[in-house]
């Protein structure tokens, strides 16, 4: 079967895959439309093409899943996306907040050599600049074990390993805040009610940051060892 050809069809698989990393709900063709910022009935027809070709199934007003195939395809996506995004900001000198957007449109542009270059010439990173796991070029990856920074028990000192990378204006306050990959932080205290949570940072502002409950849902951290 031939690689999807057309820019569209590479975006659909990727996010479709990128929807599923790191939740367990079901990809619908509207969660689908609002992570592509396009009209349902747009991203309806792609989907049926995308069905008609072999890249992914989907039943009438049923979730989207990608075939063996698609999947193949979509992860090689992520791939690229990914080590591109460590590129700019490792070799560069591009913020975290800046390499999203230029990722997009330079994956489309190389081919597998320069991404396979690419990859040796940076040392075969295992992360991007976000903290997500890049795929090998098998397509495997190593599972990270994180939890959001919302489910974290008071007390606990963790480390932050991944931020979401899908608002640049969140990511540009989590700078700001001084929230960055292998920060040390602790969780004072959580208010439900107000839906926010009281945070220390290790090695910074020694007062603690308050922050609502969806930017601690972007933050992904592991239990501090050391």
């Amino acid at each position: 079967m031939p690689s999807p050809q057309t820019t569209a069809a590479q975006d659909y698989l990727k996010v479709i895959w990128g929807l599923q990393e790191w939740s367990d709900e079901p990809v619908t063709t509207s969660a689908l439309a609002a992570k592509l910022d396009l009209a349902a009935s747009t991203v309806s027809e792609g989907v049926k093409k995308l069905a008609a070709q072999g890249w992914v199934t989907h039943r009438r007003y049923g979730s989207i899943e990608l075939t063996p195939t698609g999947r193949q395809y979509a992860v090689a996506f992520v791939r690229r996306h990914r080590l591109i995004e460590t590129f700019l900001a490792d070799v560069l000198g591009y913020a975290w907040d800046e390499v999203h957007e230029e990722a997009e449109a330079l994956e489309h542009a190389v081919s597998d050599t320069f991404i396979d270059r690419l990859s040796q010439r940076l040392g075969h990173p295992s992360h991007d600049p976000h903290g997500d796991p890049i795929p090998r070029p098998d397509g495997t990856l190593d599972p990270m074990p994180a939890a959001t920074l919302r489910t974290v028990e008071l007390g606990r000192a963790v480390r932050v390993v991944r931020v979401s990378d899908s608002n640049p204006d969140l990511l540009r306050y989590l700078t700001d805040l001084g929230v960055e990959l292998g920060l040390r932080l602790q969780v004072q205290q959580r208010e439900t009610f107000a839906g926010t949570l009281t945070v220390l940072l290790d090695g910074g502002d020694p007062r603690p940051v308050i922050m609502g409950l969806p930017v601690a849902d972007a933050i992904f951290v592991v239990p501090e060892t050391g």
